[in-house]
């Protein structure tokens, strides 16, 4: 386990629906991203569940700042 993984019991579950409203986009969108391997997702029976820290870290890292000249 690397330093900043947490144990499985520690971990953040969201519903598709919770990170549609986090990233505040439509569940469509969240599934596309899951299905396309940019979103990390565990399937539960018909369902998918992504650990709240892989959406943080979507954001962060899709994230475009203005630079400065």
């Amino acid at each position: 386990m690397a330093a900043d993984e947490r144990p499985l019991s520690e971990v953040q579950f969201l519903t598709v629906a919770e990170v549609a409203s986090v990233m505040r986009v439509s569940k469509m969108t969240v599934y596309r991203l899951v299905h396309s391997g940019h979103l990390p997702a565990i399937r539960v029976g018909r369902s998918f569940r992504v650990p709240e820290n892989a959406v943080h870290e979507y954001l962060r890292d899709s994230y475009v700042g203005v630079e400065t000249a």
